[in-house]
């Protein structure tokens, strides 16, 4: 099925939210509606951080995580989720990774395209997923705790959004301090 052409909005109005544009009718629901998160998050971030200085993405207002945290942890917990989802363990690099997300003094432009390109290569990911069984039984974790393919698609829908919210409230906190 092919996707239905989108008409740009006209200059000045204001564009849906993704799962309102009629977009992704190949993808089963649940995956649609996690990709259509991901492109609300993609979407948000560039909207609300985009602007920042490098040294505004690595600060820490009022003891708060930096921007460039919640980038970089949406990016690398999208990677690690859907490892889980694929049913296969952390890799060690996995893990090294995931001890350096609160290491400061990358740049935004670093931070913007390791986000970017973990979003894409997210999307592809749960694409192969889509059409496959969601209640396939998976594990979560050292404990293995347990769950479900489905539950991890939806866990990263909320996960990432939840992320992109503390990344917004951050980046507004630094673009007041600017004043």
């Amino acid at each position: 099925m092919n996707e239905p052409k989108q008409v740009p909005p006209p200059s000045g109005a204001t564009v849906p939210e993704p799962w309102l544009r009629g977009t992704l009718l190949n993808v089963p629901p649940v995956a649609r509606g996690v990709l259509h998160a991901l492109e609300l998050a993609q979407e948000d971030l560039q909207k609300y951080c985009a602007g920042l200085t490098d040294e505004e993405v690595n600060t820490h207002p009022a003891g708060l995580a930096p921007v460039a945290f919640h980038l970089r942890h949406i990016a690398r917990s999208l990677d690690r989720l859907l490892t889980y989802a694929e049913g296969r363990a952390l890799t060690p690099q996995q893990l090294i990774e995931l001890a350096s997300e609160l290491d400061s003094g990358v740049t935004r432009s670093v931070v913007f395209e390791e986000l970017s390109a973990a979003l894409n290569h997210s999307a592809a990911r749960i694409r192969a997923l889509a059409h496959g069984d969601l209640s396939e039984q998976r594990t979560v974790g050292k404990k293995a705790l347990p769950t479900n393919v489905g539950g991890l698609l939806v866990h990263i829908a909320d996960h990432t959004q939840r992320h992109v919210g503390q990344a917004i409230t951050t980046a507004k906190l630094m673009l007041s301090q600017r004043r």
